[in-house]
Formats: C-alpha cells, structure tokens, sequence
C-alpha cells in the first residue's frame, strides 16, 4: 500500500486518537513544540517497517491532525514527530523512532525492547545527551484503530428511579472465582459475573445496577525475529 494511495483530508483535532466515525478514520495528536508529525501505517503485527508514511497536513491550536477515508478498524498505527533534540530543555524530538499513541482506544502490538527503542546510544560518553539514528519500526508497539460503536439490539436501560438504584461495585475476578455456585468454567471471568448464581445472589442483596472495577489485560507478546 503505497502513501500515493492513500487519501488524506485535513480532519479535525478531536478528539485526540484514532477516531472511526463509519466512513474513515480521524488521527489527531497533541505536542506544543513538535514542527512535525508522521502517521505511520503497518501491515501486520510483525512488519518491520511501516508500509505507509505520511505526513499529518494540519495543525490546530498544538493539535497535529489528518483524515484519512481510506482506513477501516484493525488498522494498526505509530506516529513519528519531528521537532528539537536538546535533552537540556527537555526535547527529544526523534524521528527515527516510531512512537505509541497516547491515546491509543487499543494496543496491536507490545514494545519488543531493543537499543534502538532509546532516543540516545546506549554506551555513549554522552550518554542520555547523545542521538540515536536507528530506527525503532520493527520493535516499536503500535496501536489500533477499533469501532468503538456498541448495539443493543432489543436491550433497554432498566431506567430504575435514582432512590430506588443500589449500586453494586465488584472486581469481576473476585467476585465470583471462590463461588461453589457458579459452574466452575465460568468462575472468575466475565460469565461467572453473568451467571444464573450470580444474579440471583445480587437480586437477593436488593441491587439494581452493577459498576465494574477497572479490568487491566495483558496481551502476550507475539512473536518476533528481534531480540
């Protein structure tokens, strides 16, 4: 896919991310002092370089964005920013280095650490002063553009009045991984929660809506010819 083929419109700067709207993709990233950014487009998790690079066309009250029309969810994606070396002000502008975007909604891809993921040599008599011109590609983690668009289908909100509503907040592990009750497969994840055990045992308790404690996953690192 070369970057001639691939559209891109000047887009809007929010909100910051990769945003799909149903038609295409908006990429918008903030930095006060960078002169440039890069939107960097792989093909597969095990790509070592991007197979698109282009240039984000706008910039907006120290907003970088662009849109891009062509691009669907599952599309995985870096950035590269031009600006300013000078570790001394606090700059490390590197455009050898394909960077994660902060406000990735996913990760397609962990860092797979290697010396070239630093912005300075490692070894150097300069040490975190110096500048490091290797590119970072194949190690970099990359993130991924999703639909973020959820359909209920015939569900509705139980629209419970607010001095009816107990509100219930578990960690969905804990919450049902010691329970005899529930079938053992389903103990400690997501369907244990939604288990006939489990909502009996919440209708008991008078609870009318459930909030989640926060869910932190790791994806396994795939694999990869770099060390």
């Amino acid at each position: 896919m070369a970057s001639e083929n691939v559209r891109i419109w000047p887009g809007k700067l929010y909100p910051l991310g990769a945003t799909w709207d149903g038609a295409g993709v908006n990429f918008a990233i903030y930095s006060e002092h960078a002169t440039g950014v890069e939107l960097c487009l792989f093909g597969s998790v095990r790509a070592k370089t991007e197979a698109v690079r282009m240039a984000l066309p706008e910039q907006t009250d120290m907003v970088w964005h662009g849109y891009l029309p062509d691009i669907i969810p599952g599309q995985m994606y870096g950035f590269r920013v031009c600006g300013p070396y000078d570790p001394s002000a606090g700059h490390r502008f590197n455009p050898n280095k394909v960077l994660l975007d902060p406000y990735a909604k996913a990760i397609a891809r962990v860092v797979t650490w290697s010396d070239s993921m630093f912005g300075y040599r490692i070894g150097d008599k300069a040490e975190d002063a110096s500048f490091d011109d290797r590119d970072n590609a194949a190690f970099a983690p990359l993130g991924a553009v999703v639909d973020s668009a959820f359909t209920w289908g015939g569900d509705r909100r139980p629209n419970t009045p607010w001095h009816e509503t107990v509100i219930y907040e578990l960690h969905v592990k804990g919450f049902s991984k010691l329970n005899p009750q529930v079938p053992k497969k389903s103990r400690g994840i997501y369907a244990g929660l939604a288990s006939e055990a489990s909502i009996a045992y919440l209708k008991a308790l008078g609870v009318t809506a459930v909030e989640l404690m926060p869910v932190h996953y790791h994806l396994k690192r795939p694999a990869s010819g770099g060390k």
